[in-house]
């Protein structure tokens, strides 16, 4: 795995209200301490144009992008070329979703959304499976023979 890995840390705002407290504890001016804080609050949240950037500097990332513009692919599928784990496949992934380049669907989600159609579907099928019953039946005792 390439070692220019894109992490983000985001402060809560607790530590940042801690950390202005600390600066003004430590003798700084409040002007530039709340200069300080409004600083990192703004640096917290990267543009969509840095995230696009540096998720396309690296070359692995680029060739699952290209692979992806073919179709939809799992993970397995995307490993296939390169001499990568699955986990490593994973974290590119996780940084082309965070620049919104892909959007990954997992299996779970996939099942929540599918859960109710299900549902549906079990319960319409267990009234068609009844009504046939019910129609063998009075086929059979009807005196009917099936051609």
């Amino acid at each position: 795995m390439p070692s220019a890995e894109i992490t983000s840390y985001k402060p809560t705002r607790r530590e940042l209200l801690k950390l202005l407290a600390d600066s003004v504890h430590f003798g700084l001016d409040p002007y530039i301490a709340i200069w300080q804080y409004s600083h990192m609050a703004m640096n917290i949240h990267a543009d969509r144009l840095s995230l696009t950037f540096a998720a396309l500097a690296d070359p692995t990332r680029r060739a699952i992008l290209a692979r992806l513009a073919l179709g939809n692919a799992d993970v397995s599928e995307l490993m296939k070329p390169f001499v990568l784990t699955q986990p490593t496949i994973s974290k590119h992934l996780n940084v082309l979703e965070r620049a919104g380049l892909v959007m990954c669907t997992r299996l779970k989600d996939i099942a929540e959304w599918l859960e109710p159609f299900r549902r549906f579907w079990e319960q319409k099928f267990a009234s068609l499976d009844s009504y046939l019953k019910e129609m063998q039946k009075k086929e059979k005792t009807g005196g009917r023979t099936k051609r």
